[in-house]
């Protein structure tokens, strides 16, 4: 499992339930990087509550490897929802 992950709310305070779902999906995604570059992966999510009427919450997760940068963005009335469809982009 991938063991440092930032879970940051912005206009929106995170559960801990959430918090537990969010590392567990993805501190799941280590298994798609090699094992040398594992210890520095950092990975930062952004949880944000919207005030539009359609997409009110937004899950933004970017993973910080060695020699790159991958991000994904997704915005659903759910926030579990967001992370689940984020991290099938990743």
């Amino acid at each position: 499992m991938i063991s440092h992950i930032d879970i940051t709310g912005i206009h929106y305070e995170p559960s801990e339930e959430l918090k537990k779902y969010i590392t567990k999906k993805i501190g799941r995604l280590d298994r798609f990087t090699p094992r040398h570059a594992r210890k520095s992966i950092k990975i930062d999510v952004r949880l944000t509550e919207r005030q539009t009427k359609t997409d009110k919450n937004q899950c933004e997760i970017v993973i910080h490897l060695p020699e790159q940068q991958i991000t994904a963005k997704e915005a659903t009335i759910n926030m579990f929802a967001a992370v689940d469809i984020v991290e099938t982009k990743l």
